[in-house]
């Protein structure tokens, strides 16, 4: 048992703030701080969730600022988009230091779990299991085998697509589908099949294009063709979603807002004010790595002063709650808050950095203010993964 007394705390799934306290861990979980063999004096320290990333396309970190100025199908698309070409131009090996290396930026960013799109059928999956397999960082990967179909047309998936799929689901913790846009009904449902029991995620209504395309050659959004069709676990960006679409989402589904990849592709601002409105489940993830660094400040800091920006006045707090308790609930983690029996996934953010000192509003302070450089140790499962010097020899 380890007890880490006399920290700054985030506690319970409110995040609520307690000027001085402990946390007792065991066997890599928070406990009862009733007694310890080591204790650790984390006075001086800001001791809050370690965040989740629950968006990313990480193997894209190969194309770092490729096609910059395009839109989102020049960039992005999964069948003539600009990383289409670069991934299937490089080689495996150089594919994964890629991966590798962005995933240590994350474990140093704070980040303790990230979810990850995963092109490229079950060897995709594997090139990201094995790329990450010598870090502590936690991966939930939604694999995907590469199909894509005309909307127009009534066909399910080929039965060499369902095997795919099959192959894809024995190895990933599910599926992220790239759109409605590159399937027909039949085959989302032919998806929601197969995929039972394995949660299902795809991005959906990330740009107006998207959205009109949907509508021209369906007759439907796609959001509505998705929960119809599809019924899946997340929808990622939702960023021209109606609030009719919202209030649907949100009895079914939650959502995950990526707003420096929509503000960068000239997509919009997604509204996360209108969202909580309608009780949508909300987490955030940082996307393509190809559009933006895996950096959840960064995130934090840009969703909060753009929706200001726009009149869409979003809390400190709930913005945090996207980045840790929201995102576990929602990927089936157990990580996220500071409470007995969750997985002790920490940060030890620094109250006397430059840039905090003095702290009067703690989430303000963490979500615009706080950089990977406040950070003075990252804890996963109880074990400090990086640490400054007050930790070394621990």
């Amino acid at each position: 048992m380890l007890i880490i007394e006399n920290a700054s705390l985030f506690s319970g799934p409110d995040l609520t703030y307690v000027e001085r306290g402990d946390i007792g861990i065991k066997d890599g979980v928070i406990a009862s701080s009733a007694s310890a063999e080591k204790r650790l004096d984390a006075s001086g320290f800001l001791v809050i969730p370690a965040f989740i990333n629950a968006h990313t396309h990480i193997a894209d970190s190969i194309g770092k600022d490729i096609a910059v100025g395009s839109r989102l199908d020049s960039r992005v698309h999964p069948v003539f988009g600009a990383k289409k070409k670069i991934l299937q131009n490089s080689s495996p090996e150089h594919i994964k230091a890629f991966i590798r290396n962005s995933a240590t930026s994350m474990l140093q960013k704070g980040i303790a779990a990230f979810a990850d799109f995963r092109e490229g059928g079950p060897e995709g999956v594997a090139l990201l299991k094995d790329a990450i397999s010598s870090l502590p960082i936690k991966c939930v990967i939604f694999g995907r085998a590469e199909h894509y179909s005309d909307p127009e047309k009534p066909d399910g998936l080929s039965e060499k697509a369902k095997q795919d799929v099959e192959n894809v689901l024995r190895i990933a913790d599910g599926l992220g589908i790239s759109g409605a846009n590159e399937n027909t009904d039949a085959a989302l449902a032919d998806y929601r099949r197969l995929a039972s029991g394995k949660k299902l995620a795809i991005h959906a209504a990330e740009s107006k294009e998207t959205v009109e395309f949907s509508k021209a050659r369906t007759g439907k959004t796609e959001v509505e063709r998705i929960v119809q069709h599809l019924q899946p676990d997340i929808l990622v960006h939702m960023t021209q979603a109606t609030d009719d679409e919202f209030s649907l989402v949100a009895k079914k589904a939650g959502i995950v807002v990526c707003a420096r990849a929509n503000g960068i592709l000239g997509a919009g601002l997604p509204r996360v004010p209108a969202m909580l409105r309608q009780n949508c489940k909300v987490a955030i993830g940082t996307d393509n790595v190809m559009l933006n660094s895996p950096d959840m400040f960064r995130e934090l800091d840009y969703i909060w002063k753009a929706s200001n920006a726009a009149s869409q006045f979003i809390e400190p707090r709930d913005i945090l709650k996207m980045a840790t308790v929201n995102a576990a609930r929602m990927l089936g983690l157990n990580g996220g808050c500071i409470e007995p029996g969750r997985a002790a996934d920490l940060l030890f953010i620094n109250k006397q950095h430059l840039d905090l000192a003095p702290i009067h509003d703690p989430y303000a302070a963490i979500i615009h203010r706080a950089s990977q450089d406040s950070i003075s140790a990252v804890m996963i499962d109880g074990k400090f993964v990086t640490a400054g010097r007050r930790f070394l020899g621990f």
